[in-house]
C-alpha cells in the first residue's frame, strides 16, 4: 500500500495515513475506534497502524469498518509521556512512533498521526523526515476556536521551539498561510503578528523586524498582513493566522485551555445552584449543547508540524475516539491537497528575499532545550 494507496470500491484513489497506535492516555483501543469512525465517514482513507501486532490485530478484526483498510506494522515498544525526547531518538527504533514516521519517510503513507509524547514526536520528526529546504525551524500549528466563518483560527508556533527570530517568524507566516489555504480553504488568509500592542513601535526589536519581513512577503505569498495583533485577537475576527514564538504560543494555548475549563465548571456550578437554575439549564439545553460543540477541543484536535519533508499531525494525548477521528480527518484533508509540496513551493518563492539567512540548525526547542537533535 503506497502513499497514494490503492483504490476503494468506486475506483477513487485512497490516501494512506500512518497511525501510531500507542502512547495516548486513552490507549490503543481509542485509536482503533477513532480509525473506525473515520473509515465510516470516508472510504478514501487507508491506514498503516503501528504497535504490537498481537495487541492490535484483535481490535482491528472486531471493526468491520476497517476490513481491508488496515495494514498492521509490528512495533513492540512504546514512547511514554515521561520519556526524554533525546533518549527516545537514540534508543527508540523499535517504538510505534518511530515506525509510524518511517512509513511517511519511505513514501508508504502521506501523513503521520500520533497521540504520543509531543517533544519526542517533534524531535524524532525532525531527525527522520528532515526539514524542507530553506526552513530554519519547524513549527506546530494549532487551531483556536474563533468567530471567523471557518470557526477556528490558526496559531503557530504552539511550542515546537521556544525561541524565534525575525526570519523564523516570517517563515511561520508563510507556513501558516499555506496551512490556512490548504486546510481551511481560505484563498487569501489574513496574517497577524502577536505583540503587546498594535502600534508599529511596540514590542521587541525582532518583532519589529519580523513585521517588515512578513509585509515584504505578503504579496509574493498571496496573503494579507494585518500587522500586529494582541492576545484578545486569538479567538477574534481580525485575522485567520496568528504568528508568535513557541514560548508565547504554548503559554497562550495552555491559558486558553484552562480558561475554557474554568468557564465550563462555573457554568455547571451556576446551573446546579437551585431548582430554578436547573430548570433554566434544561430550557437552554440546545443552545448550551451547540456552544459546547463549538469549543469542544476534540473537534479541533490536531496540531500540525509544519516545515518537514512530510506532514505530521499531533493529536492531543488525552484524545478519545472522537478526537482521534478529528485528527485523522485533518490528516486526510492535508494529504489530498498535496500540502507538503505546496508549502515547500511557498517557502522557496520567498527565499530570494532573505539570502543571508542561516541554516537554523542551532536552536532551543521545547522538546529538547539543549538543541540536542542528533541520535
Amino acid at each position: 500500500m503506497g502513499a497514494q494507496g490503492d483504490q476503494d470500491m468506486t475506483g477513487a484513489r485512497r490516501f494512506v495515513i500512518s497511525v501510531d497506535a500507542m502512547g495516548g492516555d486513552e490507549g490503543h483501543a481509542a485509536v482503533v475506534a477513532g480509525m473506525a469512525q473515520s473509515a465510516v465517514k470516508n472510504p478514501r482513507i487507508g491506514f498503516i497502524l503501528h504497535g504490537p501486532h498481537d495487541t492490535l490485530a484483535p481490535l482491528v478484526a472486531r471493526r468491520r469498518e476497517l476490513a481491508d483498510r488496515v495494514t498492521i506494522r509490528h512495533a513492540p515498544e512504546v514512547v511514554s509521556m515521561t520519556d526524554k525526547p533525546a533518549q527516545v531518538v537514540r534508543h527508540g527504533r523499535d517504538t510505534s512512533m518511530w515506525s509510524a514516521l518511517e512509513s511517511v519517510r519511505a513514501g508508504e503513507a502521506t501523513v503521520c498521526v500520533s497521540c504520543g509524547n509531543t517533544g519526542a514526536l517533534m524531535l524524532m520528526s525532525v531527525i527522520r523526515l528532515r526539514k524542507l529546504p530553506g526552513i530554519y525551524r519547524p513549527a506546530i500549528a494549532v487551531m483556536w476556536p474563533s468567530q471567523n466563518p471557518q470557526q477556528h483560527n490558526i496559531m503557530l508556533d504552539g511550542g515546537a521551539d521556544i525561541r524565534a527570530d525575525a526570519k523564523d517568524l516570517m517563515q511561520y507566516a508563510l507556513m501558516g498561510a499555506s496551512y490556512a489555504r490548504n486546510g481551511f480553504g481560505l484563498k487569501r488568509p489574513r496574517i497577524g503578528l502577536l505583540n503587546v500592542g498594535t502600534e508599529e513601535h511596540k514590542g521587541r526589536a525582532e518583532l519589529r523586524e519580523a513585521h517588515d519581513l512578513i509585509a515584504a512577503n505578503a504579496r509574493i505569498a498571496d496573503f494579507e498582513f494585518v500587522g500586529f495583533v494582541e492576545g484578545r485577537d486569538l479567538p477574534g475576527t481580525v485575522c485567520d493566522v496568528i504568528v508568535t514564538d513557541g514560548f508565547t504560543g504554548n503559554v497562550a494555548l495552555k491559558t486558553g485551555e484552562g480558561t475554557a475549563k474554568l468557564i465550563t465548571d462555573l457554568l455547571r456550578e451556576a446551573f446546579a445552584h437551585s431548582p430554578l437554575s436547573r430548570l433554566a439549564a434544561l430550557l437552554a439545553y440546545t443552545s448550551l449543547r451547540r456552544m459546547k460543540k463549538r469549543v469542544d477541543p476534540r473537534r479541533a484536535n490536531g496540531g500540525v508540524f509544519l516545515g518537514l519533508n512530510g506532514t505530521v499531525v499531533k493529536s492531543h494525548g488525552a484524545a478519545d475516539a472522537t478526537g482521534v477521528s478529528s485528527a485523522i480527518k485533518l490528516a486526510f484533508e492535508l494529504a489530498q491537497t498535496g500540502f507538503t509540496e505546496k508549502l515547500a513551493a511557498r517557502v522557496a518563492a520567498a527565499a530570494p528575499l532573505d539570502p543571508d539567512a542561516g541554516d537554523g540548525d542551532e536552536h532551543e526547542t521545547a522538546a529538547d532545550p539543549h538543541g540536542d537533535l542528533a541520535p
